[in-house]
């Protein structure tokens, strides 16, 4: 989702001035105070007036967002599947790798009726890689030899973990010869990053 916007933050019987942040499954408030609420811990949202009000065991947020107010609502009440944000589209062949979540594979086939696990097929359009060390990273160069046209490669790695960061996956595509055009939150537990092919050597 990705938007900002400059407002004020009742919480807690006081108002705050800063910028909202409304991400894939939370929201994030930076400025006087910082206050994230999950899309998980939500128990009752609802928009008026402009403001958005959102109620969590920890206490009743009220962001002033004027008319982003029932857009925010409705995209927090009606997240995107985690294939949606990647661009996945019906008929693509999609190859998983690695120890992905059965309800991402149920999403991918789902929504492909092509997804293959732990190996590439011929024609693939798209390539999950599922990294939770660096040191898996190794395979990288060797999924990225089969790789031909414009097919792209997701590396999916945790997020906030010292055994692998960002870095470490951007290296390994570089390495390998491909390039990063895109980042995505996969889950609240992992990052995706997206490699290509340059245009050059397709």
């Amino acid at each position: 989702m990705g938007q900002e916007k400059d407002c004020s933050l009742l919480w807690q019987g006081e108002t705050h001035n800063g910028r909202a942040l409304l991400e894939s499954s939370e929201i994030i408030f930076r400025g006087e105070i910082r206050l994230k609420i999950l899309f998980s811990e939500i128990l009752e949202l609802t928009a008026n007036g402009g403001d958005l009000r959102v109620r969590t065991p920890r206490g009743t947020a009220v962001f002033s967002l004027g008319d982003l107010a029932e857009k925010w609502r409705y995209k927090i009440a009606n997240p995107r599947s985690v294939v949606e944000k990647l661009g996945i589209k019906p008929g693509q062949a999609i190859a998983a790798l690695g120890k992905f979540h059965a309800r991402f594979l149920s999403d991918l086939k789902r929504t492909t009726g092509k997804a293959s696990q732990s190996k590439i097929t011929a024609g693939a359009d798209c390539i999950f890689f599922l990294a939770e060390s660096a040191k898996e990273l190794a395979a990288v160069k060797a999924t990225a030899d089969k790789m031909s046209g414009s097919i792209a490669l997701w590396i999916v790695y945790p997020k906030g973990q010292e055994r692998i960061t960002e870095n470490d996956v951007r290296a390994a595509g570089l390495k390998a010869k491909l390039v990063d055009i895109k980042v995505v939150s996969f889950s609240p537990t992992h990052t995706a990053l997206k490699f290509v092919i340059s245009k050059s050597k397709r």
